[in-house]
């Protein structure tokens, strides 16, 4: 199975992730890639430009790659804000969607304590473009996502 988990900047996907996987799935989580990329003390969140676009270069190999396995174990993807492209992706794949959201006041409390101030743009896009699905989208309560 696919996981997608959603959810604007420190909402907590890899949280729920850790919750959820177990250790021989595959979590794709561009985070942790650009971690497992950068040096010794580097931080956890807010690398540099060059090592979050080697990691966005892993993170595309690596969901092409564990795409082809899904009929033998879970795949945990983060995916902030998918495209309409992505999603239609996603639903060939049957995949599950999760929305990670505690609140837009909590997420925007946790990126002042912990992310970049470029990351409070990213949450209020990601705010923005639910707000709008809710109001414009079709209801679709036969759905899990």
């Amino acid at each position: 199975m696919l996981y997608v988990v959603t959810g604007p900047p420190a909402a907590g996907k890899s949280s729920w992730i850790d919750a959820h996987a177990k250790p021989e799935d595959i979590v794709i989580d561009l985070d942790r890639i650009a971690m497992s990329l950068s040096g010794p003390g580097a931080p956890n969140w807010n690398q540099g430009e060059l090592i979050v676009r080697v990691a966005q270069r892993a993170r595309y190999a690596a969901m092409d790659e564990a795409i082809q396995h899904l009929d033998r174990l879970d795949v945990y993807l983060i995916h902030t804000m998918p495209n309409p492209k992505a999603m239609a992706k996603y639903k060939r794949l049957n995949a599950r969607i999760v929305a990670v959201d505690p609140g837009r006041e909590v997420v925007m409390k946790r990126i002042a304590a912990m992310r970049s101030p470029a990351m409070e743009g990213v949450a209020t896009r990601w705010y923005n473009a639910r707000r709008r699905q809710s109001v414009t989208g079709m209801p679709q309560s036969s759905r899990r996502w």
